[in-house]
């Protein structure tokens, strides 16, 4: 059982509320401002297979940057849309989340009450919008989607409608998010299910559906399309998403300078191109596509993890989101994650220890961000529970992408351990 940290003079906020019906005037505000915000961005927002369709409906959307949340608003109005936000995105302005009609959570969390308040958006006729990968795309790539859609789609019996962004990270990418390429955005709209399939479809047959329309590749839209990064800078950041290196094989000693990505174990380097793609200085070029690098990553800590040999600890800074107002610091912890007992993070704060366990079914992936600015500039992940979310900063460099592989590994290794309990059962 966790012990919880005593607090004294913060309160929680409620995340149990159920999300006001947005006004029409503030319907026509936000698709105004959103207009305003990407007025000098080449975009387009394409509609497919959504002839006739009205609300209510669910879309799920991926996700790479908040111009996301701008392109779906151009897409979805004049009708009203209430869209699921972490707690993060509260920060400092809950009124304004409320009044916009957001729905909050904390990520990768049983919330019963998310469900409950989805079911209320669709019930009075709305919009339900939602970016089931819950974070930024990493590699610019589909990142983890859970088996929970299905279900939730099911429960609901609305038609389904899959939004995918295609540039926006390119434009952005989540290692280097202040910087903004010259990139065009290309959005589409696609209603992948009708309310009748929904209702004669099993949940895994939905998930099915869900997985091949939210399926996504930055880099490969970046080749197909001719476009061209000519930023000198355009390769700083991304060794924080390819930390390991495929020649010597040593984790954690990437680095990037301007157009470069090398080792500073072994020296080998390579030259991002204006097209997306790496290009060894010498040798071979183990993985031009990023993608498959990050991918091969994958697959090592997944070995780790099957074979026994992957545990991480580590000291760690802790900050809590326990409202919306602060972070309080509740100074050095330590966090530990392996195979068995999952994520265990314990420390003291206020005269009282505190310990905190998600165990591997709990968590079925890891938010991770990447220079973070909202308490300081480092990379870090969030811990959350259903009351609180603990922002830790490890005192190793660089490990974020390779914790966020472990836990979805981890997660996957118990669920297939489920799954053959069940069928012998």
């Amino acid at each position: 059982m966790d012990l919880q940290v005593n607090y004294k003079n913060q309160k929680y906020y409620k995340t149990a509320k159920y999300p006001i019906r947005q006004p029409i005037y503030l319907t026509w505000l936000i698709w105004f401002l959103s207009k305003i915000m990407t007025m000098t961005i080449p975009h387009k927002v394409e509609k497919i297979n959504m002839e006739g369709l009205k609300p209510p409906y669910m879309i799920l959307s991926n996700h790479m940057h908040f111009i996301d949340f701008e392109l779906c608003a151009l897409g979805t109005y004049p009708y009203k849309v209430n869209n699921v936000v972490n707690i993060d995105g509260y920060y400092q302005r809950p009124w304004l989340m409320e009044w916009i009609g957001a729905i909050c959570t904390r990520k990768f969390t049983t919330d019963l009450h998310l469900v409950r308040s989805i079911r209320k958006v669709l019930s009075r006729g709305d919009i339900l919008c939602m970016y089931p990968e819950a974070r930024y795309s990493p590699c610019g790539t589909t990142s983890y989607l859970p088996d929970s859609l299905g279900g939730l789609v099911k429960m609901n019996k609305v038609p389904v409608v899959a939004v995918v962004h295609r540039g926006n990270y390119l434009r952005a990418p989540f290692w280097d998010f202040r910087r903004k390429r010259k990139v065009p955005l290309h959005t589409t709209m696609t209603q992948i299910l009708t309310a009748e399939q929904v209702k004669s479809m099993t949940a895994d047959e939905i998930n099915r559906v869900i997985r091949e329309a939210l399926t996504y590749d930055d880099y490969q839209y970046q080749l197909d399309n001719g476009i061209r990064i000519t930023e000198p800078w355009r390769a700083e950041g991304l060794h924080k998403i390819l930390y390991q290196c495929p020649h010597c094989m040593t984790e954690f000693k990437m680095a990037t300078e301007g157009t470069r990505l090398y080792c500073k174990s072994c020296g080998k380097g390579w030259q991002l191109l204006e097209n997306g793609q790496l290009e060894a200085e010498t040798g071979e070029t183990e993985f031009p596509h990023i993608p498959h690098w990050f991918e091969w990553e994958r697959s090592q800590v997944r070995e780790e993890v099957r074979n026994g040999t992957y545990r991480y600890e580590d000291n760690v800074d802790v900050y809590s989101m326990p409202g919306c107002w602060k972070f309080p610091n509740l100074g050095q912890g330590k966090l530990i994650h392996d195979p068995v007992e999952g994520w265990i993070l314990e420390g003291h704060y206020n005269g009282k220890d505190y310990r905190i366990q998600r165990t591997p079914l709990q968590m079925n992936s890891l938010h991770v961000e990447y220079d973070w600015y909202r308490i300081r500039r480092a990379d870090c992940l969030d811990i959350s529970t259903e009351q609180d979310s603990f922002y830790c900063y490890p005192t190793r460099e660089n490990v974020v992408t390779k914790l966020a592989f472990a836990t979805e590994e981890i997660f996957e290794m118990h669920m297939a351990g489920k799954r053959v309990k069940a069928k012998r059962g």
